[in-house]
């Protein structure tokens, strides 16, 4: 996720039966917010004399105009609350760990995320206050989340960047690297950026408890969010136990591309937006599948940017997947074409390179020039698209609010890291479901 700029958003104390601290987090920068343009507002779109949640529909058309600096105004009333409570704990570690938990959450990205929970509650419920005012945060807590896993992320991939400046292990590292070493300056750094995960997830699950929900909804959102967490965990574990193992097949590739992202990076948002707004099972269903399809898309286009991107599109080094030989699906189809064709001089290539974290920039060209030349770059290309077209399929066949079909349509098109119109050039379905069949957490509920 890269940031981008925008102003502050002062805000008040929220209507919810939270404790809040008495100023915002004024000694942190905030997080930037999505730039102007066609249905984006700015800071004075709100009312001076508002909340950070709406109480009203006139506020909630408003959040329409800005959400993630909507959301940015709930969590810095959130965080500084927690930072106070960081603080009565221990001095030290609100500075060191729970100043940066809550800086790194704020600065944000695109919180592409957060605006999907708001404009599924809005697609499902109007303008509903209530909804929209519990759609706030939960998207805030998704924020959390994304930090303590983009956290452990870097710490896991030993990136070094992270939104183009110091992954949180590095600047910690750095902080005491004069006075114990680079060595144990590394080990600390990473120590504590594995707390500093918990931390941003404890918070996270502190947001959704604290969340005002209707009994029936409390059980679906909170079974939403139990089953949101394992899933990330898992994709996870698939990844890196696939480093070590050099597993290579298209379908574990697949699977672990999958669990790593499309839950939590789309479907469960979407899932979660819809079901703050009381949405029945069918609708959170065809949320559900839509969301599963794009999210995917999404992490096959992570892997493709990974590759063939830069730091400047993508806030870190490029061909991280590369230097780790990660098993993503770009590279097992590859590999697979090239096996195919007895094509030994591209194996040879991808032997060489894959899990070398010394790549060169001549080795990630070598390496670019293989996925290029088997065709596998193409092949993805193509599966983005279609998972798209598919997801969208699902997404128009659900009973939406037409106020909020539009923006989420383009949300997941975005994610997906498609244009307008694209899919209609691709609405051919696959022989088989890349989407997967796994339930959507809903059944058993009455809903």
């Amino acid at each position: 996720m890269r940031p981008t700029h925008a102003k502050d958003h002062p805000a008040t104390a929220p209507p919810c039966p939270v404790a809040v601290a008495e100023t915002p987090v004024a000694s942190l920068p905030r997080r930037p917010v999505a730039d102007g343009g066609a249905g984006h507002g700015t800071t004075e779109a709100w009312p001076a004399a508002g909340g950070p949640l709406p109480t009203g529909s006139a506020e909630v058309r408003q959040v329409d105009a800005d959400v993630p600096g909507a959301v940015g105004r709930m969590l810095d009333h959130v965080l500084a609350e927690r930072l106070r409570h960081a603080r009565l704990a221990d001095p030290l570690f609100a500075e060191e760990l729970a100043e940066r938990v809550t800086r790194f959450t704020l600065e944000g990205g695109k919180r592409t995320r957060a605006q999907l929970v708001w404009w599924a509650s809005r697609a499902c419920a109007g303008r509903d206050p209530a909804a929209a005012a519990a759609a706030l945060r939960i998207a805030g807590a998704l924020e959390l989340l994304q930090t303590c896993a983009l956290v452990h992320d870097d710490v896991m991939d030993r990136a070094a960047l992270r939104r183009g400046r110091p992954a949180l292990h590095t600047d910690l590292a750095d902080r005491y690297a004069d006075r114990v070493g680079a060595e144990r300056a590394e080990r600390f750094g990473q120590s504590a950026a594995v707390l500093a995960g918990d931390l941003a997830l404890a918070w996270a699950d502190d947001l959704v408890v604290e969340t005002p929900l209707a009994p029936t909804t409390a059980v679906v959102v909170r079974r939403l969010w139990s089953e949101m967490r394992t899933e990330m965990v898992a994709g996870q574990y698939l990844d890196v136990q696939g480093q070590i193992t050099t597993a290579r097949s298209l379908s574990r590739a697949l699977r672990a591309a999958r669990l790593k992202s499309a839950p939590y990076t789309v479907e469960r948002p979407l899932t979660l937006g819809a079901a703050v707004a009381g949405a029945d099972e069918a609708t959170l269903r065809r949320l559900c599948d839509a969301g599963r399809c794009v999210g995917l898309a999404f992490q096959l286009r992570d892997d493709l940017d990974d590759v063939f991107g830069g730091p400047r599109e993508t806030g870190k080094a490029c061909g991280g997947d590369i230097r780790e030989g990660k098993p993503t699906y770009l590279v097992a189809v590859a590999r697979a074409r090239a096996e195919a064709a007895g094509d030994g001089a591209a194996l040879a290539v991808l032997e060489r390179w894959l899990g070398d974290a010394a790549l060169t920039e001549r080795g990630l060209d070598e390496v670019r020039d293989v996925l290029i030349a088997t065709g596998a770059r193409a092949t993805v290309e193509t599966t983005i698209d279609r998972l798209a077209a598919q997801g969208l399929g699902h997404f128009d066949r659900a009973r939406l609010d037409p106020e909020g079909t539009g923006p989420l349509r383009a949300l997941l098109l975005a994610a997906a890291g498609t244009r307008p119109g694209q899919e209609a050039a691709v609405r051919l379905r696959p022989a088989h479901d890349p989407c997967g069949t796994r339930p959507c957490g809903t059944e058993g509920t009455g809903r």
